[in-house]
């Protein structure tokens, strides 16, 4: 468009410039939506999800329980005081393999309740752990009478009882205590003597872990220098989980802890 204008020496053509409003960019746009904060009702519905599924987890975990208490798939049924099936968070990273009940674990129903579970939770205190952090359980859910060796027979009636509960929880770390939890989880026949503290992948319950031998807590209470192993071998457990190890606390004494009569045989 064009308007004229009149001066002394003449008519004047003046060109109108047409200034064009600005656009907003649409890559701009887009960065500013990618890089703005999440809203508050997004950022909520992480820890909603994560509940839901713990949720789930403890649910399925507690029926799963619920059907293992009438088992009967071998002789132990006979003569236990009732089930031990394991307890801990259902959701844990980290899941204890003892190998069986004994006597005080058959009467309260849950297992490392003795002597070597008094020392289970000072170790897991040196870490910065708590048994509700964890999960514990035994190949064997049923006391073997007399705190016997468990046999190949009841093993194998009772390991999938413990690949089921490995599937539900979903641990990252499985750590194996003593020979038997070694041996069936592993499936290999070396002992714990020679594979103690040394991690390996392994496929358990349809998914992979990290496998992680130690000595039984009960050999220390018989052999002084098998705590010292512990100590070492549980150290690394932190690392293992891939979190940072809190500050030691005082290691436990031999002291307060005297064997008890009668406890499993075949830890080493």
């Amino acid at each position: 468009m064009r308007r004229t204008s009149r001066s002394s020496s003449g008519t004047v053509t003046i060109p109108t410039v047409r200034i064009a409003a600005p656009r907003t960019c649409a890559s701009s746009s887009l960065s500013s939506r990618l890089t703005a904060p999440p809203s508050k009702r997004a950022s909520a519905r992480v820890p909603e999800a994560v509940a839901a599924a713990e949720a789930v987890a403890a649910t399925e975990l507690a029926a799963f329980a619920a059907d293992v208490a009438g088992c009967t798939k071998c002789r132990l049924a006979e003569g236990r005081t009732q089930v031990v099936f394991g307890v801990g968070d259902p959701r844990a990273d980290l899941m204890f393999v003892g190998e069986a009940p004994g006597f005080h674990e058959d009467q309260q129903g849950k297992p490392f309740v003795g002597q070597a579970g008094k020392l289970l939770d000072k170790l897991l205190a040196g870490i910065g752990l708590g048994r509700d952090q964890v999960y514990v359980a035994n190949v064997l859910k049923c006391r073997p009478p007399g705190n016997r060796d468990p046999q190949p027979d009841e093993i194998e009636a009772c390991e999938g009882h413990l690949f089921r509960q490995i599937s539900l929880i979903e641990p990252k770390v499985v750590a194996t205590l003593g020979n038997f939890a070694t041996k069936l989880l592993s499936g290999k026949p070396t002992g714990i003597t020679r594979v103690h503290g040394a991690e390996q992948e392994a496929t358990l319950g349809g998914r992979r872990v990290l496998l992680y031998p130690l000595y039984h807590p009960a050999a220390a209470l018989y052999t002084p220098a098998m705590l010292k192993v512990l100590e070492v071998d549980f150290a690394r457990l932190p690392e293992l989980l891939g979190r940072t190890a809190e500050e030691p606390k005082p290691a436990p004494t031999l002291a307060a802890l005297a064997p008890e009569p009668a406890v499993q045989l075949g830890l080493f």
